[in-house]
Parts: C-alpha cells; structure tokens; sequence
C-alpha cells in the first residue's frame, strides 16, 4: 500500500459494531435482526463467534486496516444488556487483543430498562463500557405494554439511578412518539419525564409501521402525519430550551456529547461490523469501498464464524451508487459537512454530482453555500425527496 493511501485510510476513522441478537421478547415495531430466544441463549459460544468472525475480518481486510486505529465501538441488539458481564469483559479482552483500540475510544453498550439487567452496569463499566443507551421509549406504562416493552416506567429511572452509581456519565435514552393514541400533551409529558432523569444525549423518533413487523401486519391506531409533525416540532424546541442540540435528524445532545460512533456513519466514515446481521463498510487501498453483511440467523452464523460461509453479502459500491450512499448519510446532519469531504471519502471529484447540488439549492432543499452540504430546514423535512436526486 502506497503511503499516501495509509495515510487517507488513517483519515478516515473507523469504528467496530458488535451485534449481541437476544431479546427476552420481540417488541411487535422492531424490524432488527433480534430474536427471543428459547432457553438460555449460548453467551460463551457467541463470544467465541464473535472473536472467530473479527479474526477473519482481519485476513480479508489485510493492509486496508493497517496503522488504524478503532475510535468507537458499540453493541447493538437485541439487547446486549443481556449478556453476562464475564461475557462483555472476556469480549472486550478480545477485541483489545486483536485492535488497537484508543485509549480515548467511546464503548456503548445499548440496555434495557428491565429489571432482568440491573446490577450489570458496574461490572460492565470495569470492563470498559463508557456510554449507555438506554431503550425507555415511553414513560407511559400505557404506552410501554402496547409496544411490548417488557419494563414499566418505574424501572427506567431505577436503571438510570444504578447507570449513575455504577460511575456512567454519558447515557442516551432513547424516546418515541407518535405512539398508538398518543397526544400531543402526552408526548411532550414523556420528554418532560426524561429530561429530569438528566441523560446527556436523547435519541426521539418516530414510531414507524416497519414491513414484515406485527405493527405492519395488524396495525394500531397511530396519530396521523399532521399530529406527529407537531409532536416532532414541539418536541425539538423543548428539547432545544433544555439545553439539547439537535444535530441529526433524530439526535440531541448537550454540547460534547455526541454519539461518536453515529457521527462515525454519518460522515461516510468506515467501521467493522461482526455479529449476526452485523453490517460493515471499509475503504480499500485501490479506491474501492465495500459493503458487507454477516448472517442473520445467530446459529447459522455461529457455525460459519471462522469461514467465509458467514457473510450474506460483500459486495463493492459501484461509482454510480457513491453520491447516493454518501447523500444517504451526511445529509441527516443538521450541520452537514464540508463540501471536499465528498471526494476525501468517495474518492470522486464533486463536479460529479454538480447537476444535482445545484437543482437542490435552486428548490431550497440545500444551502446555497458551495463550501458546505447541507440540508436546509425545507430539505430535512422533505429528506427522501431530496436524497432521490443523487440516486444513479
């Protein structure tokens, strides 16, 4: 590998996604490789898949991964929360063993408010955990019963009072609305309740009819686009009058509290992606950036973990594909980004996509600023329409 081409792989930061695919029950919105599993799920075994799918990760990768250094990290679910902190501290062991993990690296491991998890979060904090993301939703037990959450709003603020003495500064809640009859009052009453647990990063979005869910199937009396629009409206400037800045399109946060390892795919930037389903993107010496994704089902992929038997796919993105794949992700930041990082991380020049960008700020769905690429306050509420125009 040519060292100019180390030294543009060293730019662009990398990141590793785990996959942890256990869930004591599957909620009927959720469209993510999660599975409830019968009996108790095989946690050392997975481990072991785990390490066996990174180490092959490494063959395939080779130089492409030379002199980086993993910034984040972050387990995904399913619910981690589930899986023995012997299970988390032997993983992380693992994956130090194996990467060179900065010393500064955020860890989040995303948690269920249930009580099926609590004592967990001081061991998980020894064994490097530094970020928590925990799934509240509601803090209607109304709200959490017809969602098929397995806790009730008392246990939210339980986990986050243990989160805290277990030494965890930095804890996400995750929040919807647009619930099945919500009001406009009851979801400005569930931000309410959150913000005086103090998290410093909130993550608020709409619940959607994901296909093949049993919401999409049998679907429950949901508030229509007009009502949800002003839950979503009412509910940033509350959020903004606390002190949380909106920088993506369902992210808040107090200042230096971003979600780096989010951040880290909204700016086109490459992670490793091991697990069941777990899905990776990486830039190569050659230009080429690829795309894979490991087996859903979690025996199939622990069978397969040290073959190449375990990928579903990996393919490259083509240079038709590029402007739409990179657009897809940047422009979810409030603040977008600097116009030149479409060729530091595509490789192409921008006069590709020059047609396009200046339609977009001709309609007022971009800002007509050459320097930047961002999406205008017209653009994020019509993001679909606006990501079109750069498809091949």
């Amino acid at each position: 590998m040519a060292a100019t081409q180390r030294a543009v792989n060293r730019a662009i930061p990398l990141g590793l996604y785990v996959h942890l695919p256990w869930c004591v029950r599957k909620c009927p919105y959720c469209d993510f490789n999660s599975h409830a599993p019968r009996g108790t799920p095989p946690f050392e075994a997975y481990v072991d898949a785990l390490l066996a799918d990174l180490d092959a990760d490494l063959r395939d990768a080779g130089e492409t991964l030379h002199a980086r250094r993993i910034e984040t990290i972050f387990f995904g679910g399913g619910t981690p929360s589930l899986f023995p902190d012997v299970a988390i501290a032997r993983l992380m062991d693992g994956l130090r063993a194996r990467l060179d993990v900065s010393d500064a690296a955020e860890i989040t491991l995303e948690a269920n408010p249930g009580t099926v998890e609590h004592g967990r979060f001081a061991a998980y904090r020894a064994a490097g955990i530094n970020r928590l993301s925990l799934g509240a939703q509601s803090f209607a037990d109304a709200q959490l019963e017809a969602l098929g959450r397995i806790h009730r709003h008392g246990e939210i603020h339980i986990a986050m009072a243990e989160a805290r003495a277990a030494g965890f500064d930095n804890i996400n809640l995750d929040l919807m609305y647009a619930l099945p009859g919500q009001t406009l009052d009851a979801a400005l009453d569930d931000i309410e309740q959150a913000l005086a647990l103090a998290p410093t990063h909130l993550s608020h979005y709409q619940l959607t009819l994901e296909p093949g869910t049993p919401f999409a199937r049998t679907p429950p009396p949901l508030p229509d686009a007009d009502a949800a629009w002003r839950m979503q409206e009412a509910g940033q400037a509350r959020l903004a009058t606390a002190g949380f800045v909106q920088y993506e399109v369902s992210a808040y946060a107090h200042d230096g509290q971003q979600a780096r390892h989010n951040r880290n795919y909204w700016t086109f930037g490459d992670y490793l992606g091991i697990g069941a389903g777990a899905h990776a993107k990486l830039s190569f010496a050659d230009g080429r950036i690829e795309r894979r994704a490991k087996r859903k089902n979690p025996g199939l992929y622990m069978a397969h973990a040290a073959t190449a038997a375990r990928l579903e796919s990996s393919a490259a993105i083509t240079r038709a594909e590029l402007p739409f794949e990179f657009m897809l992700n940047v422009l979810r930041l409030n603040d977008g980004v600097a116009a030149d990082s479409f060729s530091a991380r595509t490789g192409l020049r921008l006069e590709t996509i020059a047609a396009p960008l200046q339609r977009a700020r001709a309609d007022g769905l971009l800002v007509d600023d050459t320097r930047v690429l961002r999406a205008t306050p017209l653009g994020l509420r019509y993001l679909n329409d606006l990501l079109q125009r750069f498809l091949p």
